[in-house]
């Protein structure tokens, strides 16, 4: 079956172009990613599995036109993979919030679309975009079937003292006010997958899963299942990300409401798009630009990098805590697999455990590595994560499911 992937995420699209056999027998037939989107210049990455990578940089003003540019690549008459867009013979989506609705993925249709619609209150620089990319494939092959996976499915084994706001019961009850994490398919995927390279039982393990990127939250998973994570009813809560400011004292936001004389739309705005990476530095939202102005000397830039690493040390030292241990501690994510000098300061904060740091492993870039030592007692891997082949593997099996 020839699936097309589709993760939009706040700033950037990754796809990829499968023909799944089975869940563990598959071809991948092209992939890449478009990001910066929102920015001055933009990054299109194309790469066909028989082919060379090609990268251009243009302005993507929105995910409608980085979904425009994908559906081209795929059938570009000299360095496409498809005789037309007509080959494709299902879609499958990310999507970050699916609240109380859904466990679990499900086909698209009219109502599924209404209930991802209700949760862009939820995850308001995702949904919008995640049913942008949904609508854009609707018009191009209306016939193709498409699957949404959700990214707080996995999250949904949290305990209630866990996901519970201390608010009025009510608000819980009338507006579905609680912690939804997010990030939950990757949070899966490299879980198991890190268990599988450091030998651990997944059934009976402590691990601590780190996905770093535009967008960061940190999971604890007891025996397979995740326990807390630092995302909440949306995915502002948390740590530092790109444009998004984390956790924040509530008061703050009537407060500057009150003095800059701001509606909830527009500190909404504030506290989603304009803070984080972006606001602390007041120059840029992207990590690898961040990492150049602080090589240049920029104090704010060194700041943001300070505290993105702060965050991540506290967040990993409170699931310490909670799973009363670790067995092993995961980066992954865009910042996560390929930021050597953030695991590294990280890690050095857990000498206490008798973590045992590689360095020399910790160079890798991008690629499934333990950066721990052989004899150390917590394990720590970089493990790349590949949420499309979770969604592509639910995709088929759900588009199967209508033909039998």
């Amino acid at each position: 079956m020839i699936i097309l992937v589709i993760n939009c995420g706040s700033s950037s699209i990754k796809y990829q172009l499968l023909d799944m056999k089975s869940d563990d027998v598959y071809d991948l037939i092209a992939k890449g990613i478009v990001e910066k989107i929102g920015l001055e210049s933009g990054i299109f990455q194309y790469k066909p599995s028989k082919g060379e990578k090609i990268v251009r940089e243009l302005p993507v003003p929105d995910h409608k036109v980085g979904m425009k540019l994908v559906l081209d690549a795929l059938t570009d008459p000299e360095h496409g993979v498809l005789a037309s867009i007509d080959d494709i013979e299902a879609v499958g989506h990310r999507i970050v919030q699916g609240a109380d609705y859904f466990s679990g993925s499900a086909l698209v249709d009219e109502d599924v679309l209404k209930k991802i619609e209700i949760c862009c209150d939820f995850a308001p620089l995702h949904n919008p975009a995640h049913l942008l990319g949904i609508r854009a494939v609707q018009h191009v092959i209306p016939d193709v079937p498409q699957v949404v996976t959700f990214d707080t499915a996995f999250h949904q084994t949290m305990p209630q003292y866990a996901y519970m706001y201390a608010l009025p019961y009510e608000y819980y009850e009338k507006y579905h006010v609680r912690r939804y994490g997010a990030h939950g398919t990757s949070h899966q995927f490299v879980s198991q997958k890190g268990a599988k390279m450091c030998g651990l039982d997944i059934n009976n393990s402590k691990i601590i899963t780190c996905h770093i990127g535009n967008g960061s939250s940190v999971t604890a998973v007891l025996n397979g299942k995740c326990v807390d994570t630092s995302m909440g009813f949306t995915p502002l809560e948390g740590m530092i990300m790109g444009t998004r400011c984390g956790n924040i004292d509530a008061n703050v936001v009537p407060y500057i409401m009150k003095k800059e004389n701001l509606t909830p739309d527009q500190m909404t705005e504030v506290m989603n798009k304009k803070s984080g990476f972006l606001g602390l530095s007041g120059k840029t939202s992207d990590a690898r630009d961040m990492d150049e102005l602080a090589n240049a000397g920029d104090p704010k830039a060194k700041l943001v990098l300070k505290k993105l690493t702060y965050d991540l040390i506290k967040n990993i030292g409170q699931y310490i805590a909670v799973m009363n241990g670790v067995d092993l501690i995961v980066f992954t994510g865009g910042i996560g697999e390929h930021n050597s000098r953030l695991r590294r300061r990280v890690c050095e904060n857990f000498t206490y455990l008798g973590l045992k740091f590689d360095y020399e492993a910790n160079t890798a870039w991008g690629e499934d590595t333990i950066i721990s030592m052989p004899d150390s007692p917590v394990k720590v891997a970089l493990v790349t994560t590949d949420e499309e082949l979770v969604i592509a593997r639910d995709t088929m099996h759900i588009v199967n499911s209508l033909e039998d």
